[in-house]
């Protein structure tokens, strides 16, 4: 596996063949289209990448409790135009929605006063109705209003007030605000809020019809996610007057269908290597059945163009830590066994396939792992059987298990540091990454020859050559003046700031001997417990043991396996990409149908 080579493609046509030039595209799959114009500048009119009204009138029809019987066939189903048609529903099913609510709320405030029809503004003379709800402790403050004020209704907290004037009275009139009622009387609001709920019911009626082509909805989904694909790509075409230009990145084992494509179309063709200021996507080839190793390594981070494919070193290393913090040669059984039960469901696609290949794997190291340090169930072997003979590992000797747990962490940050200096080779920083891997190695011998009372001259012999190798080439400062040199210098002794980092990362890889070690103890503890159990209690005794035994144990692989995936992964993630791979890419997205092609 690695990251592959692309190449710039311009496509230049005729504007006449704009349309069938980019669904030529669409079919071969395999370019990563680059904006040649900015993009529109009002929101609603930019094109998103996925069919995102599709989903949300599929969920709409999806959420009606009991469905219509099912149109299975139907030749002239019209995606785009059903999809509209939904979405349209919905709209008017929320406006509906929120005038019922409306109504609902208007009812509630005006009820107090009761169902008064509000006479012309002439028979007034002008004047005009404000009402207001105060609370009975305000009652005085009526008597102080200079304005005609009636009281229409009084309940154990209010008094419902009207007051009369032409002009909307003072804020302060009233040590509370006017309550808004409106011109309609209840009887009319009433009315209107029947006829929303009959409309509502309506437009329910019609939801539920329409839910008769969910089936067909769901087979033409990639149709829809493909039309929202071509119409974002089109936004990032360039039109003048005659011709219009698209651009992308293509790998190059597939420029020769591009440039079929391009010939066929009458379109000129510019093929550009990357250049210094590009920014390639990365696109990582490999094997389907090795699909599971992208999917892992991607989760948390793109490595960047120039920077090499870490799926493989992902992979495994997650198996082994997995292992380490399960620590039970039992538990990958069950594992196993799981694996197993679910092996023809997770065989539909080649994705599915590979993770099943991926969990076989985890499983053999974690079955591996427990039967190198003696544990099924917290059991350990009894002495002299040939499981016994397999321990080569003890979980209580601390001294050996942190020292192997140190042992990984540097040899994990070296490899790191090993495959940066690779890929960055011809470079400065290649340079820098030898002497980081220079200054981890020396470091742990020279700790080693202290805690041996050994001499230090070996390992503060590589500890220099690091450190001077660290300081003199991590700087990418160019020269071009004298006092280039000591800026280089300053910045060069500035990266010796991530010593103390490097030493908190090989110290985090302790987690693998500390959570192995908890994971082994608990089972160990639920065993001692349910024994001691059945031993005090001759009858009931032996079935409390066995729920016991049977819910610390699903409690323990529970924590086992969530602690494993966790710190299994954060230890890829955080301490291994930090020396591997610090610059993050950009996914390579190809502009493809979604179709499923047969």
């Amino acid at each position: 596996m690695s990251v592959a080579r692309l190449k710039k493609m311009s496509l230049i046509g005729p504007a006449a063949q704009k349309s069938d030039t980019l669904e030529a595209l669409q079919d071969l799959g395999c370019m990563h289209v680059l904006p040649l114009v900015p993009p529109p500048n009002e929101p609603e009119k930019i094109s998103e990448r996925g069919a995102r009204e599709a989903y949300k009138a599929l969920r709409f029809l999806a959420e009606v409790p009991e469905p219509r019987r099912q149109i299975q066939r139907n030749p002239g189903f019209d995606m785009d135009g059903f999809v509209n048609e939904v979405t349209d529903l919905m709209q008017r099913t929320r406006d509906t929605m929120d005038r019922r609510d409306f109504l609902a709320h208007r009812i509630a405030q005006v009820r107090p006063w009761g169902d008064l029809d509000f006479p012309p503004t002439d028979v007034l003379a002008g004047n005009r109705l404000w009402f207001y709800q105060l609370p009975l402790k305000h009652r005085e403050a009526l008597s102080e209003v200079k304005l005609p004020w009636a009281i229409l209704e009084e309940d154990h907290r209010f008094l419902y007030a009207v007051l009369i004037s032409p002009d909307e009275p003072d804020d302060d009139i009233l040590p509370i605000p006017r309550t808004h009622v409106g011109s309609l009387p209840i009887h009319e609001l009433e009315a209107q809020l029947e006829e929303a709920e009959i409309a509502l019911e309506a437009l329910e009626a019609e939801r539920v019809a329409q839910t008769r082509y969910l089936t067909l909805m769901r087979r033409n989904l990639s149709v829809a996610e493909s039309a929202a694909e071509l119409a974002h790509a089109k936004q990032k075409v360039r039109d003048e007057e005659a011709v219009f230009a698209v651009q992308g990145w293509v790998p190059k084992d597939r420029m020769d269908a591009v440039l079929e494509l391009a010939k066929a179309k009458d379109a000129a063709v510019l093929i550009e290597e990357p250049g210094p200021e590009d920014t390639p996507p990365t696109l990582l080839e490999q094997p389907e059945k090795r699909s599971s190793a992208v999917d892992l390594a991607l989760f948390y981070q793109v490595p960047g163009y120039k920077d090499w494919d870490p799926s493989v070193i992902v992979a495994a290393s997650f198996a082994f830590f997995f292992a380490m913090i399960v620590a039970d040669a039992g538990y990958g059984v069950v594992i196993l066994l799981g694996l197993l039960l679910f092996w023809k469901r997770m065989g539909a696609t080649a994705g599915q396939r590979s993770w099943r290949l991926y969990g076989l794997i985890v499983a053999g190291a974690t079955i591996l792992y427990g039967i190198l340090v003696g544990s099924y169930f917290g059991v350990s072997p009894s002495a002299g059987s040939i499981w016994a003979k397999l321990k080569v590992l003890d979980l209580n000797n601390f001294g050996a298990m942190m020292m192997v747990s140190i042992v990984v962490g540097v040899l994990h940050l070296v490899l790191a540091n090993a495959l940066a200096a690779h890929a960055a080779w011809g470079q400065r920083k290649a340079i820098a990454n030898l002497g980081w891997i220079a200054a981890l190695i020396g470091g742990f011998v020279l700790w080693l020859s202290y805690m041996n009372g050994k001499s230090p001259v070996p390992g503060s012999a590589i500890l220099i050559l690091g450190v001077a190798a660290i300081v003199l080439f991590s700087s990418e400062r160019m020269i071009q003046k004298p006092t280039d040199w000591i800026w280089r210098l300053i910045e060069g002794l500035q990266s010796l700031a991530g010593a103390m980092g490097a030493f908190g990362d090989v110290l985090s890889y302790m987690r693998l001997f500390a959570l192995g070690l908890a994971s082994a103890s608990l089972a160990i503890t639920f065993n001692d417990l349910a024994v001691s159990v059945m031993q005090a209690l001759k009858g009931p005794g032996i079935l409390f043991g066995l729920l016991i035994l049977i819910i610390g144990h699903v409690l323990n692989f529970a924590l086992a396996m969530m602690s494993g995936v966790v710190h299994g992964l954060r230890l890829n993630y955080i301490e291994f990409f930090k020396w591997g791979l610090p610059d993050e890419g950009i996914v390579f997205r190809p502009f493809a149908r979604k179709e499923v092609q047969e």
